[in-house]
């Protein structure tokens, strides 16, 4: 299914919380909280899989997700500053074979937001007992950015617990030495220049650095109260916690690496990189693409996941 500019733009609501990341598919003229099942049969793309908005206690924690279709379980995993509603083009066709469930992960979205020290490991626990509540014994996992950088972490800690791996556009490896990691507060941008330098990073399209555009993504990414989440995962990434270096050679878990060519935030160079060090895996580029090939190329993602998952 190919979707213009405008449409994508339209569909997307203007609301793009950017980082590491993902976009917030919510109309400029709906309500923050609209549930992920009406908006998707109100923007026109249809899916015939019934979307559940549900909730769960974690760790004293409550934690939003929701669920469709039935059969073998496919996770999905958002990236920093992202929730539920970055994969609104690609629930309902992946429901149409799976049992799909996306959440919003601590700090963000929905669930609740907790003042604590964030970290990828933290998103691996509450995810591995997120699952245990859930009776899931083994799930495929699907991670953008840092939802890939999770994704991976979780293979390497619960191998059994996996059964396929689809990394998109992830993070993970430590920066190379001559990088300022301090310029990664950046990334939490809070102005009209910021923002616009973040968007032109995520996306291939220009149409969304566009001055209205960048205004609306702003309110949003403002509003979303998730930039203490944020900082602290930068916090982390300056710790030094959790990289993926020398670690992703153990993954044994069948792996579909998925990427846009045009990658602004982690480049081609990277899902290349774990190509070659994860054992066995496939590389997928889409051209004309940025960091969010499932938001900019929606019917070819689901596709390359469909066809792995087979």
């Amino acid at each position: 299914m190919w979707i213009s500019n405008f449409k994508l733009i339209k569909l997307l609501g203007l609301g793009l919380p950017l980082f590491l990341c993902s976009a917030n598919p919510i109309h400029a003229t709906t309500p923050a909280k609209y549930p992920v099942a009406r908006y998707i049969e109100t923007a026109g793309y249809q899916t015939a899989a019934a979307i559940a908005d549900k909730e769960i206690t974690v760790f004293g924690s409550r934690i939003h997700y929701v669920e469709a279709g039935t059969g073998p379980t496919v996770i999905l995993l958002h990236g920093l500053g992202g929730n539920t509603q970055v994969w609104a083009l690609n629930i309902g066709p992946l429901a149409e074979k799976y049992r799909v469930i996306a959440l919003d992960q601590l700090g963000f979205g929905k669930s609740d937001k907790p003042l604590i020290n964030y970290r990828v490991r933290t998103y691996v626990d509450f995810l591995d007992e997120f699952c245990k509540q859930l009776k899931i014994e083994k799930a495929t996992l699907v991670g953008n950015s840092m939802g890939g950088w999770i994704a991976a972490t979780y293979a390497l800690a619960f191998p059994a617990k996996v059964d396929r791996l689809v990394l998109v556009g992830a993070a993970g490896y430590a920066p190379p030495p001559e990088f300022d990691r301090r310029t990664l507060y950046d990334l939490n941008p809070s102005t009209r220049e910021g923002m616009k330098l973040m968007a032109q990073k995520v996306f291939y399209s220009k149409a969304f650095s566009c001055d209205p555009i960048i205004d609306q993504i702003l309110a949003q990414r403002i509003n979303a109260g998730d930039g203490y989440t944020i900082n602290s995962i930068i916090d982390s990434i300056l710790r030094s916690n959790d990289f993926l270096d020398n670690r992703v050679q153990a993954i044994k878990n069948p792996t579909l690496l998925i990427w846009g060519r045009q990658d602004g935030l982690t480049p081609l160079g990277i899902g290349e990189r774990f190509k070659r060090e994860i054992p066995g895996s496939s590389l997928v580029v889409l051209d004309q693409c940025g960091h969010v090939p499932n938001v900019e190329k929606p019917a070819e993602f689901n596709a390359a996941v469909l066809k792995f998952l087979q």
